[in-house]
């Protein structure tokens, strides 16, 4: 049932990298870069960071084949149809939620202190997103406040599943709470427009004249 989970994971998360590319007059080949890197990079940096190496990807090609066949399709099919936005968030929701608690599990699996964990889970579930933005010369969203909560629900939700691990025998029971529990305050944060109060620098007053 993961690896099924996982693979829908892949799927949405390359297809907002195809998304991020409409309009930009970037061809097949950097629509399926854009993809791969927003499907794959963060579990990339996140084995490469525990010193998991092969990468995932490397040791279960799959997981690469699933990204760049929805590149390829992706790119045909997003020229003429534009896929519903709530479906796109929701579907985004869930990718976000799965990838940074199966990279907190993960962590936690390979030995690591919980504060690493929680730390990896998060970096699997928004580096690919960023690495994507960078590549197109955007403001990578999870620094962006009408995003509304993205990084911050991965964190909530990947300190809540450490957090109970320990008082949790079902880890299936546990993988599930701690997944919705991202993928609830992400659609709160979107329907209610939550975000987290801005960095802005005090206006400087005016200077009187001598």
């Amino acid at each position: 049932m993961q690896a099924w989970l996982e693979h829908f994971g892949i799927a949405v998360a390359a297809l907002t990298g195809v998304l991020a590319a409409r309009g930009r007059r970037v061809d097949l080949f950097g629509v399926i870069v854009l993809a791969v890197v927003t499907a794959l990079g963060g579990g990339t940096l996140r084995d490469l960071l525990a010193g998991d190496t092969p990468v995932l990807w490397v040791r279960q090609p799959q997981y690469l084949l699933n990204a760049v066949s929805v590149a390829v399709v992706g790119f045909f099919l997003a020229r003429h149809r534009h896929p519903p936005l709530a479906a796109l968030q929701v579907a985004d929701a869930f990718a976000l939620a799965l990838f940074s608690i199966i990279g907190a599990k993960k962590a936690l699996g390979l030995g690591f202190n919980p504060a690493v964990a929680v730390a990896m889970g998060v970096i699997t579930g928004v580096a690919g997103g960023i690495l994507r933005d960078v590549l197109v010369g955007e403001i990578p969203l999870v620094f962006r406040p009408e995003i509304h909560l993205y990084a911050t629900a991965a964190l909530a939700g990947v300190a809540l599943h450490v957090a109970l691990r320990p008082h949790m025998a079902d880890e299936i029971a546990l993988t599930v709470f701690s997944t919705c529990a991202i993928l609830a305050l992400r659609l709160s944060a979107i329907r209610w427009q939550l975000a987290l109060p801005l960095f802005e620098a005090e206006k400087d007053e005016a200077k009187k004249p001598d």
